[in-house]
C-alpha cells in the first residue's frame, strides 16, 4: 500500500490526488442518463421493460412482472436461517431506536401582543428508496433507508432494486418484509430513479428519493432534483483512519480493506503519526488481501486509491483528515474522545479500536447512508428529516398587526411592492 510523508517534496500533489478521489465523469454520462429519463417520461413501462432487457438481461412480459409481491417477501423471510432472522431484527430495533431520537417536534410560541408563531412538521406522502444490486446486494441498505421513513411516518414507501437475470436477493426480500414494504419493483439504474421521479403506469411518483448507487444512479438523482427531493449525490465508499503508536496494525489493515472490497473506486486512507505503524499496516494489508473473497476488487482499490500518510503530529493529521472529510472516520488512538472536538468533517465517526466501521454498516443504529467525496463538509447522514418537511405557522392578532404592520409596509415600500404595503395598511386604516 502506498506510503507518503507530509515531508515529501511531492506531498502536495499526492494529497491533491486524494482530495480528487471522488471526481466522477457525471458530464460524460449526463447525455446517456438524460436519454433514459426522457424515454421513461415518454413511454413509461414500455421503456422500463426495454431498459431491463438491455441492462439486466431478462425479458419482462407483463407489467405485473415488474412488481415484487409481498408473498415473495414473506416466503423469503420464513426461509432464512433463524440466527440471521434474529440479526435482522436486532439491526431493525437498534436502527429504529436511534432514528426515533432524531424526530423534530412541531411547536407553537405565543407572544404578548397576541402573535402566534410556530412550525408544523409533517412527513412526505411517498418516499422512493433505491437499493443497489449488481456486484453485491445490500439488505442493510434497505433497513437504513426504510426505517427513517417509517419513523418519520411516511405512508407509502416504494422500493426499486435491479434484478440481473430476474434474480432477487432473498435476504433483501426478507428485509422488505420486516419493514412492511408494500410496493417493490425489479427496476434498477437511472431508469428506476426516473420512474420514481415522474411515475409510470405501475410505479408511483414519489416526493423524495434516497439511497446509493453507481454513477448513472447518482447522475439521474442530480437531474431529477427539483422534480423530487433527494438525500445526496453519493459516490464510491471510503474510509479514513487516524492512528497513533497505540493502534494495532492488524486492525488498521483489515478496516482499510473493509471499504476497499466494496468497489474498485472505493478509497481507503490512513493518517498516522508513527512511521512503524504505517509500514506494519501496509504489510498487513498485503497479508489480508490474499485471504479475501473479493481480492481483485479490493486490491485494485488499494493500489489505485489507497494511501497511508505519515504526519508530523496529530494536529497536522487532524487538519489533513478534516480536509479529506471522509465518509467513515475511525479514530484509533489512546484516547479518541480527546480528538472528537477537533474533528469537523466526517459522515460517521468511529471511536476506539473496538468500533470497526462494519459495526456502523449493520448493527450500531446510526445510518450508513453517508456523504462521500468530501461532501461531509456540507451534507449529513441520511436521517429522519430527509423524509419530513416543515411548514411555518403564523397568526397575528389585531394588536400585533397594529404594532408591527407599519414597519412591514415600510419595508414593502422600499422594494416597490405597492400591493404588499397596501394589504397591510388597509388593515391598519380600518379602525381610523
Amino acid at each position: 500500500m502506498k506510503i507518503i510523508n507530509t515531508k515529501d517534496a511531492n506531498f502536495s500533489k499526492e494529497f491533491e490526488n486524494i482530495l480528487a478521489r471522488a471526481k466522477t465523469d457525471i458530464k460524460g454520462v449526463s447525455a446517456i442518463v438524460t436519454g433514459i429519463i426522457d424515454e421513461i417520461v415518454q413511454d413509461g413501462n414500455e421503456a422500463l421493460k426495454a431498459h431491463i432487457e438491455k441492462f439486466d438481461k431478462w425479458e419482462v412480459k407483463s407489467d405485473e412482472e415488474l412488481m415484487i409481491s409481498q408473498d415473495d417477501m414473506k416466503k423469503a423471510y420464513d426461509n432464512i436461517d433463524e440466527n440471521l432472522k434474529k440479526a435482522l431484527h436486532t439491526a431493525y430495533d437498534r436502527i429504529k431506536t436511534y432514528h426515533e431520537k432524531q424526530l423534530p417536534k412541531s411547536w407553537v410560541d405565543f407572544e404578548k401582543n397576541g402573535t402566534i408563531l410556530g412550525q408544523k412538521v409533517t412527513p412526505v406522502d411517498k418516499a422512493g428508496l433505491y437499493i443497489p444490486g449488481g456486484k453485491a446486494a445490500y439488505p442493510s441498505s434497505l433497513l437504513m433507508n426504510a426505517i427513517p421513513a417509517i419513523v418519520a411516518g411516511v405512508e407509502e414507501i416504494v422500493v426499486c432494486t435491479p434484478t440481473p437475470n430476474n434474480e432477487v436477493n432473498e435476504l433483501l426480500l426478507a428485509a422488505c418484509h420486516i419493514c412492511n414494504v408494500s410496493k417493490a419493483y425489479k427496476v434498477g439504474g437511472a431508469s428506476a430513479i426516473a420512474a420514481m421521479a415522474y411515475g409510470t403506469q405501475t410505479i408511483p411518483k414519489v416526493d423524495v428519493i434516497t439511497g446509493p448507487g453507481n454513477i448513472f444512479v447518482a447522475t439521474a438523482k442530480k437531474l431529477v432534483f427539483g422534480e423530487v427531493n433527494i438525500d445526496m449525490i453519493a459516490g464510491p465508499s471510503e474510509i479514513g483512519i487516524l492512528s497513533d503508536s497505540s493502534a494495532k496494525p492488524k486492525y488498521l489493515a483489515i478496516d482499510l480493506l473493509s471499504q476497499a472490497e466494496h468497489d474498485e473506486m472505493a478509497s481507503s486512507i490512513m493518517i498516522t503519526i508513527d512511521e512503524n505503524i504505517a509500514i506494519q499496516t501496509s504489510d498487513e494489508v498485503e497479508n489480508y488481501l490474499k485471504t479475501l473473497s473479493r481480492e481483485a476488487i479490493a486490491r485494485k482499490s488499494i493500489e489505485d486509491r489507497g494511501a497511508i500518510i505519515i504526519a508530523k503530529d496529530m494536529d497536522e493529521a487532524l487538519e489533513l483528515m478534516n480536509e479529506i472529510a471522509p465518509e467513515h472516520l475511525e479514530v484509533m488512538t489512546v484516547n479518541p474522545f480527546e480528538l472528537l472536538p477537533k474533528i469537523k468533517h466526517a459522515g460517521a465517526i468511529f471511536l476506539g479500536e473496538n468500533t470497526p466501521e462494519p459495526i456502523g454498516d449493520y448493527i450500531a443504529g446510526p445510518n450508513h447512508t453517508l456523504p462521500t467525496g468530501s461532501t461531509a463538509k456540507f451534507y449529513s447522514p441520511l436521517n429522519v428529516e430527509n423524509f419530513l418537511k416543515k411548514s411555518s405557522i403564523i397568526n397575528f392578532s389585531k394588536n400585533a398587526i397594529d404594532e408591527l404592520g407599519e414597519a412591514c409596509a415600510l419595508l414593502a415600500d422600499t422594494e416597490g411592492l405597492t400591493a404588499h404595503a397596501k394589504s397591510v395598511r388597509v388593515r391598519l386604516e380600518e379602525d381610523k
